[in-house]
């Protein structure tokens, strides 16, 4: 795993993300609402198709499909004991696919997991998150990427595990409405403020969607962070079909049109979300190179 400092060096410049996995492996056959992760172990050679895109589209990182291969997440599935060895295989898998971008260890909100978010319940989302991070690191990702968070005490708590397994480079991304506030209400620019301080290689958000209003968030965000800042969009508001799943209708050139914006706000680590596609991703390279 890098350190904190080689990290921070190589997000001083302009750095593509991927985009969206979920949604596109559906596409490829995953059925809706099954476990991602135990699909993929499955069918791996749909990932390392979907991520060979990506490379090929200018993604400089690829995150790994661990989103949600936490123990207490795996458990409806009965996999929860074999939680580290999952998250080292899929790391690996990833790792395999190019050795030209780095493989970031992807870890999420736990909130659908937990009752609340008291302090009776932050030694359960550490335990959670330690485990996770043992098989990250076993697997050999390059840094740790926590995404779609919704509270402040799932990043102390990501901290707190990280430092336990002896892991220092750290992205954090949180979930938010598009005036910067988290659906708790807190603000969420001062949170950012205090996780770059503590140490975190990158701050910013993604899960929110690429609109007109994407570049004024990224433009408040900026007056608090003053490091490597992330913006990984949705590919617009969803559109419910009568099948109950989610459309998103942002097409890569509006998108590139949007993450331009927001990168000349002051992002400078782009990728997107929900929705998007290689097509997205490479349509934001060809805008900005």
């Amino acid at each position: 795993m890098f350190t904190k400092e080689q990290l921070s060096a190589r997000f001083q410049k302009m750095v593509l993300l991927d985009g969206a996995t979920g949604s596109n492996l559906q596409k490829m056959g995953m059925p809706r609402g099954c476990c991602t992760e135990e699909w993929i172990l499955a069918n791996p050679d749909a990932l390392v198709s979907l991520q060979l895109e990506y490379v090929k589209a200018g993604s400089n990182i690829l995150y790994a499909p661990t989103f949600q291969a936490q123990p207490i997440a795996l458990d409806r599935v009965n996999l929860a004991k074999q939680a580290e060895a999952i998250n080292a295989h899929l790391v690996a898998l990833s790792k395999s696919v190019s050795p030209d971008v780095l493989v970031a260890g992807n870890l999420t909100t736990l909130a659908a997991f937990c009752d609340s978010y008291d302090a009776n319940n932050f030694d359960l989302l550490v335990e959670n998150y330690r485990v996770q991070i043992g098989g990250l690191l076993e697997g050999g990702a390059d840094f740790l990427a926590a995404e779609t968070l919704m509270y402040p005490q799932e990043a102390e708590a990501i901290f707190t595990a990280a430092e336990l397994e002896g892991a220092q480079a750290m992205l954090f991304t949180f979930t938010m409405q598009s005036d910067g506030s988290l659906f708790s209400g807190r603000d969420v620019g001062p949170v950012l403020k205090e996780l770059e301080e503590a140490g975190a290689c990158a701050v910013g958000f993604n899960c929110v969607a690429a609109d007109n209003m994407t570049a004024g968030l990224v433009s408040k965000l900026r007056r608090y962070v003053t490091g490597p800042l992330v913006c990984k969009p949705n590919a617009g508001n969803p559109v419910i079909g009568q099948d109950g799943i989610p459309n998103y209708p942002m097409q890569p050139q509006e998108f590139a049109g949007v993450v331009a914006d927001c990168a000349a706000m002051g992002a400078n680590i782009l990728g997107g979300c929900c929705g998007t596609t290689p097509a997205h991703i490479a349509a934001v390279k060809n805008r900005l190179t």
